[in-house]
């Protein structure tokens, strides 16, 4: 039996989401935007149920396979059926007061601007609100024909004309637990290292020694991580080796590697 979302008002406005193996995630994050009048789906080969789950709550599911996050994104975008978009990933949703500043503003907004919102992420029980994780504001809405995804295959972004700013904020579960955070930084730390490395970026032992430090001060203690317990010396240990892994991985494609 399909489960359906209703809601008194739809807006002319596309839920864009890029998938693989969400299916803890994804029924969370449509039924955040029920107002949106389209749902699109791009699945890069999920092996759980993300896709019928994604089917049954409404949205139009296509599969393929994976370009880098810019590009992903840039390719769910023109499956939309509507010209403003809202990009959201699977472990994000609207919370209950952006919905009602997004459908308050709906009417203002303009074509030419992308809209941003702050996003606010909920680790090892809590709501994370210092150490550089929010406001961490993300350029999500936006209208295609003025706006688009850059081709980054990380830390992807839209390049818009113009920004502003809503109040209220994205719901971000991002991590399950620790072991989840430790996977996904190696995996953005080779990515990283490999982007960095193309462009031309070399091995320095100064940087391998002293950016990890700098980075955990700047995180627990510049940006009031001590405030957020011990999840928050968490956050910022896990920056600071994240730092140390790209520079490791970097000294290895140079050296190692010879790529």
């Amino acid at each position: 039996m399909k489960v359906k979302l209703y809601y008194h008002m739809k807006l002319a406005l596309s839920l864009v989401i890029i998938t693989l193996n969400e299916e803890s995630n994804i029924e969370r994050c449509i039924r955040s935007v029920p107002f949106a009048s389209d749902i699109v789906v791009v699945d890069s080969h999920s092996q759980d149920f993300t896709r019928e789950l994604a089917a049954q709550l409404g949205a139009r599911v296509f599969k393929e396979d994976w370009l880098g996050y810019g590009p992903q994104k840039a390719s769910a975008v023109e499956k939309a059926k509507y010209d403003w978009i809202l990009c959201l990933d699977a472990d994000e949703g609207l919370s209950s007061g952006l919905s009602a500043e997004l459908i308050a503003k709906w009417k203002s907004l303009e074509a030419q601007t992308g809209y941003e919102f702050p996003r606010k992420s909920f680790y090892l029980g809590r709501w994370i609100t210092h150490g550089g994780w929010f406001p961490d504001y993300q350029l999500r809405l936006f209208n295609r024909k003025f706006s688009k995804w850059d081709s980054q295959p990380i830390h992807e972004k839209v390049k818009a004309e113009k920004v502003q700013r809503f109040k209220a904020p994205i719901n971000h579960w991002v991590f399950k637990n620790v072991s989840h955070q430790i996977v996904t930084n190696d995996r953005y730390s080779s990515l990283q290292a490999q982007e960095q490395f193309a462009k031309g970026q070399r091995f320095s032992l100064l940087k391998m020694l002293f950016k990890p430090v700098s980075k955990f001060v700047e995180c627990y203690f510049l940006k009031l991580g001590f405030l957020d317990g011990l999840p928050g010396f968490f956050i910022a240990v896990s920056a600071g080796y994240s730092v140390f892994s790209r520079w490791a991985k970097i000294w290895e494609r140079q050296y190692i590697l010879k790529s």
